[in-house]
């Protein structure tokens, strides 16, 4: 026997297993790209700081997570599930990096990520929660908010883009917006990444010094280092006034990166209780061949230059 099951030709072992570490790249392109933003920490004069977690450790954890988000889905999907999913925060305090982890290897049909432009004209004379509707989740779904309606409790209250009766009715409204998606059967989890005034400073410097990065870093993100105290009491106000049994606030410890994810990510999967779902099994069917048909050659210059 040759350990090829009927009907399939036999697959070359090393072949599968460039298979397997092509997918898990993506993963450690972006943990070399914090290596390098900690060579840059350095370079800048930034304290050393103790290490992470141990990379083998991180990783591992990271795919036994990430698998269970796999799971996730499925139960989601099957079960007709309504899933929202808030991500705020300062600043740099992390949320796509955690979002990248938990979509990375999920369908994109499933699990979405929201993440919504400055309202336009026309938006700002609508119902102030009309915008965020359109993007809620359908049966089977799952979407996740990188910043969401409560943009209203933090930068627009701080930077002055909503009056002091707009802000007052955010929160009569938020907190009753959040309990009729409950009661329409979505599940609603929300989580404040929580860093210190220390570490934002050092990763806005690390984007002042990062060409790749200078582009996350807006006026708008520079001022609100300024005015870093009026952001804290903006915060503690919004936790305070929509921390609601329904759709709970959950705080995030985001200084060590590689933590937050994985903590983050293990909390959502115990929000939803999931199961297995079971998976007609795959059988793929022989190729049809033609006898009359010849494959067309590609004219040399279509082909993309080979430079690697």
């Amino acid at each position: 026997m040759d350990g090829t099951r009927a009907g399939t030709r036999p697959f070359d072992i090393e072949a599968i297993r460039r298979e397997m570490a092509d997918d898990f790249d993506e993963e450690l392109e972006m943990e070399l790209e914090d290596e390098r933003m900690e060579q840059l920490a350095s370079e800048i004069g930034a304290k050393p700081r103790a290490p992470s977690m141990d990379r083998k450790v991180y990783f591992r954890e990271l795919f036994r997570l990430q698998h269970e988000l796999v799971r996730l889905q499925d139960w989601v999907q099957t079960r007709k599930l309504r899933v929202v999913v808030v991500f705020e925060g300062r600043d740099s305090a992390g949320k796509g990096g955690a979002i990248k982890r938990i979509t990375q290897r999920l369908n994109p049909r499933v699990c979405r990520v929201a993440a919504l432009p400055a309202p336009s004209e026309r938006e700002r004379t609508q119902w102030y929660f009309q915008r965020y509707v359109a993007h809620l989740p359908a049966a089977g779904e799952i979407v996740l908010f990188d910043r969401s309606w409560y943009n209203r409790a933090g930068v627009e209250r701080v930077m002055g883009f909503c009056t002091p009766d707009q802000y007052e009715e955010f929160f009569q409204s938020a907190p009753e917006f959040e309990r009729m998606l409950v009661r329409s059967g979505i599940i609603v989890l929300k989580y404040w990444f929580s860093i210190t005034d220390e570490e934002q400073e050092l990763r806005f410097n690390l984007r002042i010094h990062d060409p790749l990065k200078q582009w996350k870093l807006s006026p708008m993100d520079v001022e609100s280092r300024r005015r870093w105290e009026d952001y804290t009491k903006a915060k503690e106000v919004m936790l305070a006034r929509t921390h609601i049994p329904e759709a709970p606030w959950w705080v995030v410890e985001a200084v060590d990166k590689k933590k937050a994810r994985l903590n983050c990510i293990s909390h959502l999967l115990a929000q939803i209780p999931y199961g297995d779902v079971e998976h007609p099994p795959v059988h793929l069917p022989e190729r049809m061949r033609h006898d009359d048909y010849a494959r067309q050659p590609v004219p040399p210059e279509m082909f993309v230059p080979a430079l690697f």
